[in-house]
């Protein structure tokens, strides 16, 4: 995994150096292994690369034989069958992107179509003078483009392009009332002005610093669901499940696993125990003082059970307020998500452990019916239940009008000829999880140069499960029921049948234990001058014990406006960051 930067210019002179060093420097965590620079007629490309596969040959840029040139950050998973395809060849390296150099020189914006795997890609096509950005089709990995003045650029993370000048460092107010409402932002346009998402699946073409032409690629696919029993579902569910650990698991460099011991990382732990020979590495965190949500000696039970090596962490009270700062600095692509705080810990700790690649379990509940909401989606429910999301953290105050309006595009977008659930679930795989879960899990590892690898989310596993009957995903108990049924065969320690409890720190009981000192400080923070009344901002911590969401999206977006918006530093404690927001 690595990260990527570049800029073309609109008038067809030559980038300025500096302005990609500093895009470069701003993007060091993702790629600790290399730089690489190209600087060729109008445009200039960046490259930092975090070597997984190849650590000889892979450095990029790398090159077909006409001159097209290519950046990724990603891994390709079909990179073997691909050069079998593509026999005679002449490759100069192992990389498991350099085909894709190929693709693009010969199939041009439609490269993308054949390639499985996670990436975001930026091709310089030197003949046709024109520069492609692509983005894989859930959005795993993340990619970011600016307009304006003359310069289009484009980079991993929005902080790399502000480092370099483009977009304004502010936050748009529909953004920040998403941000409150639904813990994370919708759509192509991102909470700073200027600065937009490659939307997951999609290829964009530019030339002379315009985009003239953008091609999507559908994650998921068209239809309603299809017939298929029990036996023939469980069998397929595991031929594809063992197809996709196995193409994740290739790299040239330790790997791991999260193991939350819940069952979506304990199906990952049976899937690599059945794919590999090698004793599986694991790590699993648990919380100061235990609880319900505390899973973790549950995970390290079924790490010694399938013969795994399981290092286990505790996050504490003390950990939440020195490193909450460091963590949101992280995010810059901002996601209220309390899970960033363990993911991160996580992430530390796997590269203080020498691991440079961890499988996770994202991508199960969207893609195998796991939510609550998608249950609702099934008659005769559907005809009683809310639709999803149909209210926000805060309830609907007007200050933070229109906060649902891109969920509901997203929403429309998905329902087309496809079931109640279906259409639940493709909002969510639009929106919820490139915006929230898969940018949190990107952010929180690749602060300390880890990657993350989410087997559930490929092409051949989405073009199983997604067109499965309804009742395969949900029931009227559980959530992912083929999936349970499978590991309960497969696994049966593991508890296939136990209750979802999610895999969030007690951050209701450390912050209602500040209660007093944080209210006050939130109240008069900038980031949320104009939304809510100081009654409802007191209210909200006053209930972080039981309610803990509302308090904190609150103290999270104080953190992020404090670190993005107004530049100051992450270092101090959590107190210490707020107070100094308002001298700024």
């Amino acid at each position: 995994m690595c990260g990527i930067a570049g800029i073309m210019t609109c008038d067809g002179t030559a980038p300025d150096p500096a302005l990609l060093a500093r895009m470069a420097d701003c993007l060091g965590h993702r790629g600790p292994d290399g730089r690489g620079t190209l600087l060729r007629d109008d445009v200039g490309l960046v490259h930092l690369r975090l070597a997984i596969v190849d650590l000889a040959t892979g450095d990029q840029p790398l090159f077909a034989p006409g001159g097209t040139a290519l950046i990724a950050n990603g891994e390709i998973y079909n990179d073997p069958d691909l050069r079998r395809a593509m026999a005679g060849t002449p490759f100069r390296t192992r990389s498991d992107c350099e085909p894709a150099a190929f693709l693009a020189e010969q199939d041009g914006a439609g490269f993308a179509a054949r390639l499985r795997g996670m990436y975001a890609i930026a091709v310089h096509d030197a003949a046709r003078r024109r520069l492609l950005l692509a983005r894989d089709p859930f959005g795993i990995k993340p990619l970011y483009y600016s307009e304006g003045g003359g310069l289009f650029a484009f980079a991993s993370e929005p902080q790399a392009l502000l480092a370099a000048g483009f977009g304004v460092r502010a936050a748009v107010p529909q953004r920040m009332a998403e941000l409150l409402q639904l813990k994370f932002t919708t759509g192509a346009e991102t909470v700073f002005p200027g600065i937009f998402r490659v939307l997951p699946g999609e290829t964009l073409v530019v030339e002379r610093g315009a985009v003239i032409a953008r091609h999507h690629r559908p994650a998921l696919p068209a239809g309603g669901p299809l017939p298929i029993g029990r036996d023939a579902a469980l069998a397929g569910l595991e031929r594809v499940l063992l197809d996709s650990v196995a193409a994740h698991l290739r790299a040239d460099v330790p790997y791991g696993l999260f193991l939350s011991g819940g069952i979506d990382s304990s199906a990952l732990l049976a899937l690599m125990r059945r794919a590999t020979g090698s004793r599986i590495q694991a790590l699993t965190v648990g919380w100061e003082g235990g609880g319900e949500a505390d899973e973790s000696l549950e995970a390290a039970r079924l790490a010694r059970i399938a013969g795994a090596d399981c290092e286990r962490l505790t996050m504490t009270a003390r950990d939440f307020w020195t490193l909450a700062p460091r963590i949101v600095a992280a995010l810059d692509d901002p996601t209220a998500d309390a899970a960033a705080l363990p993911g991160w810990m996580l992430g530390r700790a796997a590269a203080s452990g020498g691991l440079k690649v961890t499988l996770c379990g994202e991508g199960a509940d969207e893609l195998l019916g796991g939510y609550s909401r998608y249950r609702k989606r099934r008659a005769p429910w559907r005809w009683v239940a809310r639709r999803p999301r149909s209210r926000g953290v805060f309830g609907d105050p007007p200050a933070l009008a229109g906060w649902r309006t891109g969920l509901a595009a997203a929403e429309c977008a998905a329902a087309a000829g496809r079931s109640g659930m279906q259409a639940a679930q493709a909002a969510d795989c639009a929106e919820w999880l490139p915006n929230d879960l898969l940018t949190k899990l990107d952010r929180t590892l690749m602060a300390h140069g880890v990657e993350g690898r989410t087997p559930f989310l490929d092409p051949v596993v989405a073009d199983f499960a997604f067109r499965l009957p309804d009742a395969r995903k949900a029931g009227p108990r559980f959530g992912k029921v083929l999936l349970r049924a499978w590991l309960a065969h497969a696994f049966p320690e593991a508890g296939a049948w136990t209750r979802k409890r999610g895999f969030k720190p007690p951050v209701g009981a450390w912050m209602a234990a500040r209660a007093e000192q944080l209210a006050p400080l939130v109240a008069v923070h900038p980031a949320l001058a104009g939304t809510l009344e100081e009654g409802a901002i007191r209210a909200a911590f006053a209930d972080a014990a039981r309610v803990a969401q509302p308090a904190w999206s609150l103290l999270f977006a104080c953190l992020w406006h404090g670190c993005h918006v107004l530049g100051l530093p992450s270092d101090g404690d959590v107190a210490e960051v707020l107070r100094a927001a308002p001298r700024a």
